[in-house]
């Protein structure tokens, strides 16, 4: 039984709907426009089903007349015949409003009412009816052949056959001078006997080769490494810290002049506003192709031109795609995403999700099937990337400052993925754009995590000191040390930053592997309780298919171990060592495929000044580049 089905077009005119009861069409807006926002608009068209509550919604796409087609049921039943009958729908309003559809006349009446009820109950009816399997009579069944005399002349077959096998073979030997015809030749006892004596009798002992003694070498004397950079015991004091004191609320005041934050001074009031992009190195790709398209500039056979598409060029038609034709364009640019370092599975399901938008659509006569292909690959990857949700962190620190409350960042990760880095990197930008940062030291496990934290501390207050006459640092460490609460530490943070009227508070947290469970609890008790605004996740930019499950497997855990009806997730993404791949930028695919989040920042180095915003269409060139 249908709950829905409506027709409209992809610029959101409803031509024709159906309800099976009618006046409650409010409950199914909102299933079908998530479908839209999260499948449609977010080109996740690999598969036609998506669920919704206690809605299961399929679609159908019309690339011809930008139509969409999407019925939706109870997602306890199970209906056999939903895709036959969407197909069957589609095919007969295409026939019955073809005129309207080319003419583009969309504001018309289309009465499909009746015809939509006969063909429902059709299928309805087809579905109910089972068909019968009728038993085997005993004259067609193999049984009905066997008669006892066929019976009798197999068991006889089968005693001759065990009566071969029990006799004993005869020793013979090919005579080689006599007949031809006569292959075999029974020997005597004498002659058996002698050669039984000699294939038993003694065999010769082999010479062993005389053992070559080994050259023993001379043994040099073991030498002390020398370091190149090693201190002596008068470099002690200075690089002793265990005796740096804080406050009793957990705070480092002491701030060393040191020589080296020199080179880092530089940097100072460069990054003042919004970040800047990562810079497209790829742009050149596009004219070249362009070029080649119109035929300005004839090239040898030589040039790669298209890149991995040149191999297509005889693949040219003005007829309707068809998923046939894009096949093995599809396939190879699978491959080609694949070698950019997209998980496989995710690569699979962008071009599913291609070859649905773009079937049915009709091929202009200079048309390529490969340059058609690679502008749907880059609209959907564009749109991919693109952030359907605002995450604007200044702007949002500033809200939170009228409320008299500090902004909450939350970092987590796997191990060694550059989670305090990052942080310092954005606390470095946070300081730029005059905003006062507390540090919160929750990473209790690892060894040497405070005291990281703790130099990047001092380093941002000698780059950015407090002002004349104020008593407040511009950036402090909040610690409590090794083998504590995590969850308590961050809440103290936040009511330490919230007191002394901080503007953000950025949580550092241990890095866990995404099947850690106990830290996972760890983690997802820390956001439970305190509620960041922010829940950003740090990845490499190195990782491939393990991207997918580190992000899967981190979401899962938050959402197990909240026991909240509406858990709290990541919201964001921090890709690391971004200067590491050159053009292998598929984990960004990767990432925002398995999550649906956004990329905020980007880490393109080991300075302060190394963050950078997501160039959407850089790192889209950089995948479509051969």
């Amino acid at each position: 039984m249908l709950d829905l089905f409506t027709i409209f077009s992809k610029g959101g005119i409803v031509l024709w709907c159906f309800q099976h009861v009618q006046g409650i069409c409010q409950s199914y807006g909102p299933s079908v426009n998530e479908l839209i926002k999260n499948v449609i608009l977010q080109e996740r068209g690999g598969t036609n089903t998506y669920n919704h509550g206690q809605l299961t919604l399929k679609y159908k796409l019309d690339n011809e007349f930008e139509l969409v087609f999407v019925v939706a049921y109870q997602k306890i039943l199970t209906l056999s015949y939903i895709d036959k009958f969407l197909d069957d729908v589609h095919r007969q309003f295409r026939d019955l409003y073809k005129d309207d559809l080319y003419t583009n006349n969309l504001y018309g009446s289309f009465d499909f009412n009746s015809c939509f009820q006969q063909m429902l109950k059709e299928a309805e009816d087809s579905s109910r009816v089972v068909t019968k399997i009728q038993m085997k009579t005993f004259g067609e069944s193999l049984k009905s052949k066997k008669t006892i005399q066929s019976m009798i002349k197999e068991n006889k077959k089968e005693e001759k056959e065990t009566k071969n096998k029990k006799a004993p073979k005869k020793e013979v030997i090919v005579n080689p001078v006599g007949d031809a015809n006569n292959d075999d030749v029974v020997l005597d006892e004498e002659t058996i006997n002698r050669n039984r004596a000699k294939l038993f009798g003694p065999k010769k002992k082999k010479e062993k080769p005389a053992p070559v003694k080994p050259v023993t070498k001379s043994k040099r004397p073991k030498q002390d490494r020398k370091w190149e950079n090693g201190g002596t015991s008068s470099d002690q004091p200075d690089l002793d810290y265990s005796n740096s004191t804080g406050d009793s609320n957990g705070i480092d005041n002491q701030i060393p002049i040191n020589d080296k934050v020199a080179d880092d001074q530089k940097y100072v009031g460069t990054m003042r506003g919004a970040l800047q992009n990562i810079d497209d190195e790829s742009s050149g790709g596009e004219e070249d192709e362009v070029e080649e398209e119109h035929g300005s500039k004839p090239k040898s056979t030589e040039s790669r031109g298209f890149g991995m598409f040149n191999m297509f060029k005889g693949l040219v038609s003005s007829k309707t795609l068809s998923k046939e034709d894009m096949e093995p364009v599809l396939i190879k640019m699978r491959d080609h995403l694949i070698g950019k370092n997209v998980a496989a599975d995710i690569a699979e399901k962008i071009c599913d999700s291609v070859a649905t938008k773009l079937e049915g659509k009709i091929l202009g006569t200079f048309d390529r099937i490969a340059s058609t292909v690679r502008e749907g690959v880059q609209e959907s990857l564009v749109q991919l990337l693109s952030p359907h949700r605002r995450i604007d962190i200044l702007r949002d620190i500033m809200e939170c400052q009228a409320k008299n409350r500090p902004y909450v960042v939350t970092f987590c990760g796997v191990n060694g993925v550059g989670k305090s880095t990052n942080l310092a990197k954005i606390c470095f930008w946070l300081l730029e754009n005059n905003f006062r940062v507390l540090i919160a030291a929750c990473d209790t496990f690892r060894s040497g995590a405070v005291e990281q934290l703790r130099t990047h501390t001092r380093r941002l207050n000698v780059l950015h000191p407090a002002a004349e006459g104020s008593s407040q640092q511009n950036v402090q460490l909040y610690e409590k040390g090794y083998g504590k609460d995590a969850a308590g530490i961050a809440m103290e943070a936040v009511k330490f930053a919230r007191d002394l009227h901080f503007d953000a508070v950025l949580v550092d947290t241990a890095g866990r592997m995404q099947d850690n469970e106990p830290l996972m609890r760890s983690l997802s008790k820390l956001i439970k309780i305190n509620q960041p605004d922010l829940v950003l996740f740090v990845g490499e930019a190195l990782v491939g298919n393990e991207a997918v499950d580190q992000l899967t497997k981190f979401n899962q855990a938050l959402a197990d171990h909240s026991h909240m009806s509406n858990p709290r997730l990541i919201d964001g993404i921090v890709l690391t060592k971004f200067d590491t791949i050159d053009d292998k930028v598929g984990a960004a695919i990767s990432m925002t495929y398995a999550t649906g989040q956004p990329i905020v920042f980007v880490g393109t180095g080991q300075t302060y000044r190394d963050l950078r915003n997501l160039n959407v269409r850089a790192v889209v060139n950089a995948l479509l580049k051969a």
